[in-house]
């Protein structure tokens, strides 16, 4: 089959690069030049394990390319799909619908006869409606389908999610549309992948509620955390206790600095004022939006704490700024918050991330990025572990004490054995341990 993926962002490339692997032939297509320019010499916009060489296998196959020219890449396509980004927008929090719609009037242009247009992008229940209504507007002389298609792909495993999905959504309510994506997901379904296809407005909110769920879940044991140390139990076996229930699962289960990345704070906003503007509160979500704004803080806070409550010219190293290992994503990372609160209480605050550190420097210009874990932590009256990066898991604890001025280690991530940490002369705090 024929496929246009219109936006070459995070979502497009993997997923545009996973169809040609299937064996359709795919273009890429971004206004960004610059990003297309890069493509086509096989480097990356982002980092995602596997991706460049995935890129690379299929557009020496010639079934990738990619290409800044709209029109001409829609036209004869069986399937074009929308996967620009829908960041929250300035001043309300509402999702940013406009590179959406900015799209669907360039596809309404060159779309032929019976083609499917799928929104991939994450978007409110009812944008599809709209999408429908700029098509009909200009073109009413083709008969087409726009048919809801979220995504579930996590960073730094975005491959294997996509294919070796847990489930596959289509949203709509039109019969040869079904089967062509029956036909564009046609190796997952042989593969036995469950394919749920629901209404159109069920598929778009099933998206939202999925990550304003998971959100939740990661809250929850966060705030189980807390009462944790008060009372003197382990948040992990509480984690492991509850997650072996089949009900409740243990994944999203792990205490932390608070979620963060391009999907969960923009779309618990997201379905948060979509119910709003339905007069359908969702008080929970509210709930989970408020404590983990004020979790990230209150985690900055805690190392503030391991110093004797005084960070005032006193030097931190922090290891991991990414909002999760194997990505160099830094939006709305918990980091961000907690080096923010160093800073505010006077800390010198120095950092490493294995893949994070050219986007941090632009957002935290008052900290040095350095070039690895023990330089971070030279000379530094404390050392926290931000984010779980395996190369943090195997550090030498003996060599990392030996540099540093002081011995605190907070480790926000509960990686470290209280044990070990102690016998190599750390003051050793966690989360939700005691």
């Amino acid at each position: 089959m024929k496929i246009a993926m219109i936006g070459s962002g995070y979502v497009g490339l993997v997923s545009g690069a996973c169809f040609a692997d299937f064996g359709h032939d795919v273009v890429c297509v971004d206004k960004d030049g610059r990003k297309i320019d890069q493509l086509n010499k096989n480097v990356m916009p982002i980092y995602e394990p596997g991706l460049e060489s995935l890129v690379r296998s299929n557009v020496e196959a010639g079934r990738l390319s990619f290409s800044t020219e709209l029109k001409a890449s829609v036209e004869g396509c069986d399937a074009v799909f929308i996967a620009v980004g829908t960041p929250s927008r300035r001043g309300d929090g509402h999702a940013d619908l406009s590179y959406v719609y900015a799209a669907t009037e360039e596809i309404a242009e060159a779309v032929g006869d019976r083609t499917v247009i799928v929104t991939k992008s994450t978007v409110p229940v009812g944008t599809g409606d709209e999408v429908e209504r700029i098509i009909v507007a200009s073109r009413k002389d083709i008969e087409f389908a726009v048919v809801s298609n979220p995504e579930f792909l996590r960073e730094g495993a975005a491959i294997g999610d996509f294919k070796r999905p847990d489930r596959i959504v289509v949203g709509t309510e039109v019969d040869w549309a079904r089967d062509v994506m029956h036909a564009v997901y046609r190796p997952l379904f042989l593969n036995e992948s469950p394919i749920l296809f629901t209404s159109r407005k069920s598929a778009e909110v099933i998206k939202y509620a999925a990550n304003a769920f998971l959100a939740t879940k990661i809250t929850f044991i966060n705030e189980v955390a807390d009462l944790c140390e008060k009372v003197d139990a382990n948040v992990q076996d509480v984690a492991r206790g509850i997650g072996l229930d089949n009900r409740i699962g243990p994944k999203f289960l792990h205490a932390g600095p608070g979620y963060g990345g391009s999907c969960f704070p923009k779309d618990t906003l997201a379905l948060l004022k979509t119910a709003q503007d339905h007069d359908s509160p969702m008080r929970i979500i509210e709930a989970v939006v408020q404590a983990n704004d004020l979790r990230k803080r209150a985690m900055g806070r805690k190392i503030v704490q391991a110093l004797g409550n005084d960070a005032r010219n006193k030097k931190v190293g922090i290891l991991g700024l990414t909002f999760k290992p194997n990505t160099d994503d830094m939006r709305d990372s918990p980091s961000i918050a907690v080096v923010q609160t160093l800073l505010d209480a006077g800390a010198d605050v120095s950092a490493f991330d294995p893949e994070g550190m050219e986007e941090a420097a632009e957002i935290m210009p008052d900290v040095k990025m350095v070039s690895d874990a023990y330089e971070a932590a030279k000379n530094a009256d404390a050392v926290a572990i931000v984010t779980e990066w395996d190369a943090f898991r195997a550090l030498d604890l003996g060599r990392l004490k030996d540099v540093m001025a002081g011995n605190a280690l907070i480790d926000l991530r509960n990686i470290y054995d209280s044990a070990d940490a102690a016998a190599a002369g750390f003051d050793y705090v966690s989360v939700g341990r005691v």
